[in-house]
């Protein structure tokens, strides 16, 4: 994937630490549909999940009513926002929860495999076209065909920079590299873009384009403010952080600067809203989320700079600072790249000055 190596795919692009925030209701607290069993959630929109593997245990996909969308024909014609890991639980619950129906569009709200998995497989097996933002599709494009027998050495070199040992990196070296294409069926070779702004009409809704960043690039949200609803993809999350971490892709971004910008951009919408998270449960409470996990990321830079100015630290030495929970094998990839993204939003805002070691990256307070 884009960030760091993590084995446990189940927590390659979530946070492993619940940041509770007051505020929030859930209308459907006492229910959550069965995999491929789709459940009206209001009119012209269908509620289901698909399993995935290890502690994220689901993603949400939402089934949209579309009559007679682009090709113009029937009036049992379904959208599709989001699609699941390529493995064949999903293919099963898949075909249980379309059926009979006519899959019109296939929308993606971001390149992860829990999101982008059964794209190409929904838009072949129903020839129906594939919508995405841009820069997610050549994303997914780029990592379905980067599979190698080794790891490149950008990887391991950033393995290196973050403070990691021989004896962690050598596993890395030994499982190879492509298990993004393991879980992604390969995407069509063109797609519908999505930009800020397009309003998107899909059966009696007019959906607005809204474009996140931090998690992924440019992560798209699908608002139908009339009605009330906002699908939210991984932007906003009701009871799990979203991960934000240093991708080997832009080593020297600032994804979590990103973050917080696209936080402030969303306050902008209704907070009586309606979110369809892709984990977890529907909820009220919008503007309450969005200050919790502002403030919660607020903290900890300023919790990690307090430890920079004890002495220069790696990444690999501010675990304890970030994060409540020991750091074992299953995680480092991911407490890694949230670490480094911490450090690095410290260096652009200039409290913290990063200098190079044998390939190591010591931060210290500025």
């Amino acid at each position: 994937m884009a960030s760091l190596p993590a084995p446990d795919i189940s927590l390659a692009d979530h946070g492993f630490e619940p940041l509770v925030a007051k505020g929030l209701s859930y209308p459907f607290a006492s229910f959550a549909p069965e995999y491929g069993v789709v459940h009206p959630l209001a009119d012209g929109i269908g509620w289901t999940r698909l399993p995935v593997p290890g502690s994220l245990n689901h993603i949400n996909v939402w089934l949209l009513d579309d009559p007679g969308s682009e090709s113009g024909a029937g009036d049992d014609g379904v959208a599709i926002v989001d699609t699941g890991l390529y493995i064949p639980a999903s293919k099963d619950a898949w075909r249980l929860a379309i059926g009979e129906r006519r899959v019109s569009r296939v929308f993606v709200t971001h390149f992860h495999p829990d999101h982008a998995g059964c794209a190409g497989w929904l838009t072949y097996k129903h020839g129906a076209r594939l919508w995405m933002n841009r820069t997610e599709w050549l994303m997914a494009r780029m990592l379905t065909a980067d599979v190698r027998d080794a790891p490149p050495e950008e990887a391991i070199a950033q393995l290196v920079a973050a403070g990691w040992s021989e004896e962690q990196i050598a596993p890395v070296r030994e499982r190879g590299w492509g298990m993004f294409a393991s879980v992604v069926s390969p995407l069509p070779l063109g797609h519908v873009r999505m930009r800020e702004g397009d309003v998107i009409r899909i059966g009696a809704r007019d959906w607005t384009v809204w474009i996140g960043s931090g998690h992924t690039p440019e992560h798209v949200c699908l608002v139908d403010e009339a009605g009330g609803i906002m699908i939210a993809g991984d932007q906003v999350l009701p009871r799990i952080t979203s991960n934000v971490s240093l991708s080997l892709s832009e080593p020297e971004g600032d994804p979590l600067g990103d973050w917080l910008a696209s936080i402030a951009k969303f306050r902008a919408l209704p907070g009586s809203l309606l979110v369809l998270p892709a984990h977890g449960e529907p909820f009220h409470g919008l503007h309450a989320r969005l200050d919790r996990l502002e403030t919660g990321h607020l903290e900890s830079l300023d919790r990690l700079h307090a430890h920079l100015k004890a002495a220069p630290r790696r990444a690999v030495d501010c675990f304890g600072i970030l994060f409540k929970r020991a750091i074992d094998d299953s995680i480092r990839g991911l407490a890694t790249g949230e670490a480094m993204a911490h450090l690095r939003r410290l260096e652009v805002e200039g409290r913290a000055v990063r200098d190079v070691r044998d390939g190591v990256w010591w931060f210290r307070a500025a």
